[in-house]
């Protein structure tokens, strides 16, 4: 009996050992990556229009550099957020709506919701701004914010690269 006891504690053990844990390392993050959006706040913002041609070329090679960095890293899997656009557009954009996109990225199955706002100040000076939102309680994640000067549109992706790099992908601290 004993000898029976002891071999049944070995098999428990073993397929113990072979069953992986729930607490194994999670899968990736699920984040919607919504358009990048231009806020022209210039003097002539009014009188050359919201964004031209090229500007929305730069805005939308700024939201794939952020997809692809986030894709690259492995911590990230994105989830097409393109079929929310109608209602980003009714909200009157991302950068107005109060935070809508967390409740959005909820609802197309994201964990995550990534927006990325470029302020242009001048025709030399933008800012970038991207927020990282938790799709459940619409909690800011990430805020991550930088200056862009002396360039022109065509420095966003170059700016979403480097806040990629230095602010929002950086490898967690050990603690």
């Amino acid at each position: 009996m004993a000898a029976f006891k002891f071999a049944a504690s070995c098999v428990a053990l073993t397929i113990c050992a072979i069953e992986p844990s729930a607490a194994a390392e999670p899968g990736p993050i699920k984040i919607a990556v919504f358009a990048f959006e231009l806020d022209d706040k210039s003097a002539g913002g009014g009188i050359v229009g919201p964004q031209d041609a090229i500007d929305a070329d730069n805005l939308k090679k700024s939201a794939e550099e952020a997809r692809r960095m986030l894709a690259a890293s492995g911590r990230y899997s994105i989830v097409d957020a393109g079929s929310a656009a109608g209602e980003v557009s009714a909200a009157s954009g991302l950068r107005n709506c109060n935070g809508c996109e967390g409740a959005l990225a909820k609802k197309l199955g994201a964990d995550q919701s990534m927006a990325g706002i470029v302020t242009r100040v001048s025709r030399t000076e933008f800012t970038l701004q991207i927020v990282v939102r938790d799709a459940q309680t619409g909690a800011v994640v990430t805020n991550a914010f930088t200056g862009l000067r002396m360039g022109a549109n065509y420095a966003w992706p170059r700016g979403v690269t480097w806040l990629m790099q230095h602010q929002i992908l950086p490898a967690p601290r050990a603690q």
